[in-house]
């Protein structure tokens, strides 16, 4: 199969443990960009928190991709254009807010470089932001200050409280938002109809190309329905159990440069 395009997870599929690009796999990265694949970032971080990978990648230099917010926003990374974007109703802020004061978890959204958070800042949020490498600013009435469009809401909190809180959040609001655990201590919420698959389809259709030219590389809950979809849908040796249920082929570890191994097994033609 003429892959044309592949699309990466950031935390535990594309970085190693230290939350780099190994040089190997980034020159990988840049060879197949050169020679006219597309490199899609497909991430749950905000679009701030993927931009110094985005670059060290050059996705501007070769008009590759990046899907932030787990699919909400979708931005041509050459022109900054948004290609997709979908925003929570307004209305849901407040709830949700209440929902986790309530349950003692943690409730963060993005503006713009900053991460908002609406509680006192435990480690998990303090995680998000060590990742991201944003700054994060607790306010006093999260509903009040949330005043303006956000495509994410991130609850955190410890993961068996947080898998009942996930059952109780899609029972509420399955008709009108997409809820799940994006890692066991991280509970993902985002416009109804959005994920990772979705906003990739609605990519390809853009580029003229169908789902069985990509590739879809991940590791977590959150990258099991781009698996799916996929033409060839990976799975890391370190990925959760189901994620490598989903997938076609599982590849090494992300300490094992397993994303070197799928390029040179599937985009490289032989010598």
């Amino acid at each position: 199969m003429d892959y044309r395009l592949i699309a990466l997870d950031i935390d535990g599929t594309l970085t190693n443990s230290e939350k780099q690009i190994s040089t190997p796999t980034l020159e990988a990265l840049l060879d197949i960009q050169q020679s006219g694949s597309i490199v899609v970032i497909a991430s749950g971080r905000p679009a701030a928190g993927v931009r110094e990978l985005a670059d060290e990648l050059k996705l501007d230099k070769y008009g590759s991709y990046v899907l932030s917010y787990n699919g909400g926003l979708v931005t041509n990374w050459r022109t900054k254009e948004t290609v997709y974007k979908q925003t929570l109703p307004q209305s849901v802020i407040p709830e949700l807010y209440d929902f986790a004061i309530k349950n003692n978890v943690g409730i963060i959204t993005y503006e713009n470089d900053i991460i908002i958070a609406g509680t006192s800042i435990n480690k998990y949020m303090q995680l998000e932001a060590d990742i991201t490498k944003m700054e994060i600013k607790q306010v006093d009435n999260f509903s009040e200050y949330v005043s303006f469009p956000v495509i994410k809401c991130l609850m955190s909190g410890e993961p068996e409280l947080i898998e009942g809180l996930e059952k109780k959040l899609k029972k509420k609001y399955k008709s009108l938002l997409n809820i799940f655990r994006s890692e066991p201590f991280f509970l993902e919420i985002v416009p109804k109809n959005i994920d990772k698959a979705q906003s990739l389809l609605r990519l390809l259709s853009s580029l003229g190309l169908s789902s069985e030219q990509m590739i879809c590389c991940g590791d977590g809950f959150n990258d099991i329905s781009m698996i799916e979809i996929a033409g060839l849908g990976v799975a890391m040796e370190n990925a959760q159990e189901v994620v490598k249920a989903a997938a076609d082929f599982v590849t090494d570890s992300n300490d094992d440069n397993g994303i070197l191994r799928v390029i040179n097994k599937f985009m490289k033609s032989p010598l």
